[in-house]
């Protein structure tokens, strides 16, 4: 009896990371860590938070005895916020900050990011959204022009490559074995953005028959 495999889908996850203020001068080295993981950094800003806006990102904390502390560190200075992609972002960006606890990161996950960059339990070096929702929610907060539409997967996301991907990528490969650059990676990247089919187009040369 021949078994059947269920057929592969895409599932994109997006989550919120914060450089924290004290370790903004990390931001490259941290960067290059965030990529060398696996994710894509989908949208970056460097900004510094009002006491009360922090207040508002930090609304679950408050109450608690460390809020006021909290509140006063975010606001410090400035800090980079991005958004990460890639496969249950969610749950691999928190895997790879490690514990909350710096000081406990230490001893128990000590290749971890907080690990690495933080210094105690408040000041930990980077934050991470706990869930999908939160981090929803985060992105909107510190990328309010954002517009967060459902990732497609299972036959969407099949049609949506059949559609629109592969037809591009067929065309930039075909190029590519007639071409024989020298750097393949980077002439097929440097195609593709020039045959973007979403790319805009300029309208000078109409505008200028126009006028003629």
């Amino acid at each position: 009896m021949q078994m059947l495999m269920p057929e592969p889908q895409i599932f994109v996850e997006r989550t919120l990371a914060l450089v924290k203020p004290d370790v903004v001068d990390k931001e490259e080295e941290i960067e290059d860590r965030i990529l060398r993981s696996g994710f894509l950094i989908v949208q970056k800003r460097k900004l510094q938070l009002s006491p009360e806006q922090c207040s508002n990102f930090y609304a679950d904390q408050y109450g608690k005895v460390f809020f006021p502390n909290l509140t006063a560190y975010m606001s410090s200075g400035p800090l980079v916020a991005m958004v990460l992609a890639r496969h249950c972002a969610v749950s691999y960006w928190k895997e790879l900050l490690g514990p909350s606890n710096s000081i406990r990161a230490k001893r128990t996950h000590p290749h971890s990011l907080r690990a690495i960059y933080g210094t105690d339990d408040l000041r930990n070096a980077l934050h991470g959204s706990l869930s999908i929702s939160a981090a929803e929610r985060e992105i909107r907060f510190m990328f309010p022009e954002v517009i967060l539409e459902p990732i497609p997967a299972g036959q969407r996301a099949r049609d949506y490559l059949n559609l629109y991907v592969k037809p591009t990528l067929l065309a930039g490969l075909t190029a590519l074995c007639k071409e024989k650059p020298a750097d393949p990676m980077a002439w097929l990247a440097d195609w593709l953005i020039e045959h973007n089919p979403n790319k805009p187009r300029l309208q000078h040369h109409i505008a200028e028959e126009e006028h003629q």
